[in-house]
């Protein structure tokens, strides 16, 4: 959904954007391709430095690439002097890229070492099948891949692991096709290794923190733009523009609503809704049939308390 994404932030000339999930640098390309701005990339994974290089190349003093997590935007930028930001846009998940990749460890299709990670450094996934107990692996699968026979699956897991580690994607796929009923166009690993990518990279956790980010970078009438691709991304980011544009009361759950002040909304929406990728799109892209993008424009109220999204999780 670039275009989308580049219409929802109207870049113009001499402002700051920031392409908080850098990747392959499509969405970086295009906003210095629409307007003479500048655009701050951040991505934890480093092997886009070969991408990052590309445009470096091309717009030396237009782009920068940062390594680190889009959740710790506000920090990065602040070490580079900047302080405030006209658009920030995220696309949440896994890219296409890592997935062609069978060493990155994210795709059944292919066989490769049980990794997931998006950067280097921390837990795999199959640190994570290899020493979590039944009832978390289960609560994991459960939780961040929606997944009906999770408590079956985790079974599954356990028992093999006994036999040998778990250390291959297609070993897991197996394990996991053999408790989990096929249904058509799905493969019966898929919620499976989604939770465990979900887990493993601290996904929907990085998304409130990113997404408390761009609320404090951005400056009055700067504008988000967020790009999901399943239920549990886009219930967070639903949820905080429904809190942040007062569609839903902000106050504490702990706390009697009379005691309470009501905020002032630190956003409000570009577009009602989410916005769905066109039909030539998913034709030419069939990853994109379940994007959905929401945007919404800062207003000059101050930023929320970061733990307010705790309470909206």
């Amino acid at each position: 959904m670039c275009a989308e994404v580049v219409s929802a932030l109207d870049p113009r000339a001499g402002e700051v954007y920031v392409d908080g999930t850098f990747g392959a640098g499509g969405y970086s390309a295009a906003l210095l391709a629409a307007a003479d701005c500048r655009v701050i990339g951040i991505d934890r994974d480093p092997s886009v430095q070969v991408h990052a290089d590309r445009l470096s190349a091309a717009h030396p003093d237009r782009f920068r690439l940062l390594q680190g997590r889009f959740g710790d935007m506000a920090g990065l930028l602040a070490g580079i002097g900047i302080e405030a930001v006209d658009g920030v846009a995220l696309d949440i998940g896994v890219s296409s890229m890592q997935l062609d990749q069978a060493a990155r460890g994210f795709s059944f299709q292919q066989d490769g070492p049980l990794d997931m990670r998006m950067g280097d450094t921390g837990e795999t996934a199959a640190d994570l099948v290899n020493t979590r107990d039944e009832a978390e692996l289960a609560d994991i699968i459960y939780l961040y891949g929606e997944e009906r026979r999770s408590r079956a699956v985790a079974r599954a897991i356990v028992a093999a692991r006994t036999e040998a580690p778990i250390v291959r994607t297609r070993q897991l796929a197996e394990i996991v096709a053999r408790v989990v009923r096929s249904q058509p166009g799905i493969h019966p690993a898929t919620r499976t290794f989604q939770a465990l990518r979900i887990a493993v990279n601290d996904e929907l956790g990085e998304l409130r923190r990113g997404l408390a980010g761009a609320e404090a970078l951005l400056r009055p009438e700067g504008r988000l733009a967020i790009v999901t691709f399943h239920s549990l991304e886009d219930r967070v980011a639903k949820r905080f523009l429904d809190r942040r544009t007062g569609k839903m009361a902000g106050g504490s759950r702990h706390l009697p609503v009379a005691d309470v002040a009501p905020r002032a909304p630190s956003f409000r929406l570009l577009h009602k809704g989410a916005l769905a990728a066109g039909e030539a799109e998913v034709a030419a892209n069939p990853r994109a049939r379940s994007a959905k993008l929401r945007a919404a424009i800062r207003t000059a109220a101050p930023a929320w308390p970061a733990d307010d999204l705790q309470e909206a999780a």
